[in-house]
């Protein structure tokens, strides 16, 4: 597990490598692109390890202050993808659907992605807050067990509104204005493919295809997402509405495994779909890798070894591996 999330936070850090360091990437979804990227690696470096150590052990190993940093970070991290990932849809629909208005500049796309880390942080602020050590008991073998829990234990309602609050400040209303954009992108993109011109206006027809392109881009990472953490809220809802049970089932432990596993694993699928979807992004992609091995060993073993392509040593050098955390949340 602890391989596979340094190969993730590895292809993270290349992709914002990639978007920041080489000129002719730091367009505006790209930039955007690096700050999911760095949402994605705080995620797995932190919060990723600490959930998978909860099969291991029943007890919570990280104190106090773990119990408020980490949930904290997690939230802020969730928070900062699918917000980035409306200001990504919103760029989309202005570059399609209004190609008309002024550009906008590095730096205010540089404002507007501290803006979302701000926003993230600040919604983020009463997980710190509230997110505490508490003493559970499971019903049936009077076991107990502490843990790290997000309320307090008084009552049933917090959890409630803890669990539908986190469902649509950070997942149905995002999602919502999002497919409001892409509503506009896809009309104004069936009018101008109808609208196209013939021969002769081959700019345009590239304009075109390439905004369609992009598009397509952002809308993978959009799906990507609410496929990946939908399953998560669902169980947290469940467990929320169901407070004063603990669910021990088999049915219920396989689900919240898979859930987490969907998760996080958003934070490791993005860098690979955006390898798969641009030739450019994987061209820069494996440049970047290949930078990061050093150049006498890359001679020596050239000069030893006659019969290895290039296309081998690209091969050899980009290795994707699925990305699985364990977490169990009781």
């Amino acid at each position: 597990v602890m391989s596979q999330d340094a190969s993730a936070a590895l292809r993270n850090v290349t992709l914002m490598k990639t978007c920041l360091l080489v000129k002719s990437m730091r367009t505006v979804p790209n930039l955007f692109l690096s700050s999911l990227a760095l949402g994605d690696l705080l995620l797995l470096l932190t919060c990723a390890p600490v959930d998978a150590s909860r099969y291991l052990v029943d007890q919570w190993l990280f104190g106090r202050v773990g119990c408020k940093l980490i949930p904290f970070i997690q939230l802020t991290s969730v928070g900062v993808s699918v917000f980035t990932l409306t200001a990504l849809s919103a760029d989309r629909y202005k570059a399609i659907v209004k190609p008309l208005d002024l550009q906008t500049s590095t730096v205010s796309i540089c404002v507007r992605a501290a803006a979302i880390w701000l926003l993230s942080v600040t919604l983020a602020i009463p997980e710190a807050v509230f997110s505490d050590l508490h003493t559970y008991t499971t019903g049936h073998a009077n076991e107990t067990f502490v843990t790290c829990g997000p309320y307090p234990q008084i009552g049933d309602l917090h959890p409630k509104i803890h669990s539908t609050a986190s469902f649509i400040i950070f997942y149905v209303a995002p999602l919502l204005i999002i497919s409001v954009y892409y509503v506009f992108i896809a009309r104004s993109l069936i009018r101008s493919s109808k609208d196209l011109p013939g021969e002769g206006h081959q700019h345009i027809k590239k304009q075109v295809l390439s905004r369609k392109r992009l598009a397509k881009t952002v809308l993978v990472f959009v799906g990507l997402f609410a496929v990946c953490w939908l399953p998560s809220h669902v169980i947290y809802l469940y467990r929320s509405y169901h407070y004063d049970q603990v669910d021990t089932s088999l049915g219920h432990f396989i689900a919240s495994v898979s859930a987490r596993i969907l998760a996080f694993t958003n934070s490791c699928v993005n860098p690979f779909a955006l390898y798969l979807m641009s030739k450019s992004f994987s061209k820069h992609f494996n440049r970047q890798l290949l930078w990061c091995r050093p150049q006498q060993r890359q001679r020596s073993q050239s000069s030893r070894s006659t019969n290895i392509t290039s296309g081998q040593m690209y091969g050899l050098s980009i290795r994707y591996h699925s990305d699985i955390i364990i977490h169990r949340q009781n």
